[in-house]
């Protein structure tokens, strides 16, 4: 029971950092695509009590979720560095 907590929480850590980062998705230009799966994580959170969690696939989402977060760094950046921009110059 403990491990299956464990692999709980690793999987809906890896979730919540995906989730967080919505609000700056939404402006991007690939943020309106990813915004129905952001909605299907969310639904998927609500339910992530009842699944049943393998190591493997836990680990395999870790690795998924840390390449999805490298892939947006970019973006991300230049994005962010645009806000501040915007926002020093007002």
């Amino acid at each position: 029971m403990q491990e299956h907590d464990e692999l709980q929480s690793r999987l809906r850590n890896c979730l919540q950092t995906i989730l967080e980062l919505e609000p700056d998705l939404e402006d991007l230009e690939i943020g309106h695509d990813l915004m129905k799966e952001l909605n299907m994580l969310k639904t998927f959170m609500k339910k992530l009590d009842s699944v049943d969690l393998e190591e493997d696939d836990v680990l395999r989402i870790e690795k998924a979720t840390a390449n999805f977060l490298k892939e947006l760094e970019g973006p991300l950046s230049l994005y962010r560095k645009q806000q501040a921009a915007r926002h020093y110059l007002q």
